[in-house]
């Protein structure tokens, strides 16, 4: 019976949670298929939350100076990417922060509504250096793994400066595969599995995560007698299926007998679209060419691309 323990677990800071799991134990071979599909569900599919854009007051583009503020606009765009987040949102919301105080500015003044919360609310963001009001709108989507900001630009509000959004709760994932602990026989072993994540989640709430989302996927293979269709059921295509296609395919694709060749030439059949208008009998219409010539050019046909000349 499969059974995932945790071995170790310890929590560095706020946004450094680490986990270590033994999960067997599975048959010899199969440890690096369940270690390798874990870890890219975990790194790549997981939802997360980010800050993509933001408004400054005053500000136009990136490039600016605020009066009375330390940082220039990249260096507070830089400091937003750090902020994380953890809640959940259906659609893209918009929050805010005013500061008039001199002093540092941190997440914790950000105005965040109950379902969300910050992970660490002291990550510092500017410092006003003298009188002055800063007023900034965050806003906050939901997204997969990491999206540079010109790739955001389309989805941002007019007036927003684009940030780029790291989304992925699980930061590093690392495995690797041991005989079972469970079982004396040797042909048993299990996956040794680390996960670290930003705070946003757990690494057993991501585990549980990436596995539910895997057993999704998988279901959809499971095919029974009452509700199982073919993908794919290869037929012989016919002439009006696939005349058009191949006006650009011409006759030295079919590999034919210099005298088949020759006699559809002078028969101006160039291409595959060309001899697709033809039966099998009006082919021995064609001066020289006989049965044998039209029996090649039948076998050709079928054997390189799968379809019939067009029956009379």
């Amino acid at each position: 019976m499969l059974q995932v323990q945790c071995l170790q677990s310890k929590i560095e800071n706020p946004t450094e949670l680490y986990s270590k799991y033994s999960i067997g134990p599975f048959q010899k071979g199969q440890g690096v298929t369940i270690g390798n599909t874990l870890r890219r569900a975990l790194l790549s599919n997981i939802h997360g939350l980010a800050i993509v854009g933001v408004r400054i007051n005053g500000v136009n583009h990136e490039f600016s100076a605020i009066p009375n503020v330390k940082e220039d606009v990249i260096d507070i765009l830089l400091n937003l990417k750090q902020i994380i987040i953890k809640g959940s949102i259906t659609e893209p919301i918009v929050v805010r922060l005013k500061s008039k105080t001199q002093g540092i500015i941190t997440a914790s003044q950000i105005e965040l509504p109950q379902n969300l919360e910050l992970v660490e609310p002291r990550q510092y963001i500017a410092s006003l250096t003298g009188s002055t009001t800063l007023e900034m709108e965050f806003l906050i989507d939901k997204g997969q793994r990491y999206s540079l900001n010109d790739k955001l630009e389309t989805n941002i509000p007019e007036g927003f400066l684009t940030v780029d959004a790291v989304f992925m709760p699980v930061k590093k994932v690392n495995f690797f595969i041991e005989t079972s602990r469970q079982n004396v026989a040797t042909d048993l072993e299990s996956v040794i599995l680390e996960i670290w994540t930003n705070g946003s989640l757990s690494p057993s709430e991501a585990l549980s995560s990436s596995a539910e989302l895997l057993e999704t996927t998988f279901r959809a293979f499971k095919i029974t007698e009452t509700n199982s269709t073919p993908i794919f059921e290869p037929e012989s295509q016919t002439v009006e299926e696939t005349g058009e296609q191949y006006d650009s395919i011409f006759i030295e694709e079919l590999e034919l007998s210099v005298r088949a060749y020759n006699c559809l030439k002078r028969a101006n059949v160039h291409t595959l679209s060309d001899l697709l208008k033809y039966s099998p009998e009006e082919l021995l219409e064609f001066k020289n060419f006989g049965q044998k010539s039209a029996d090649e050019v039948s076998e050709n046909l079928k054997k390189h691309f799968d379809i019939n000349l067009r029956k009379d």
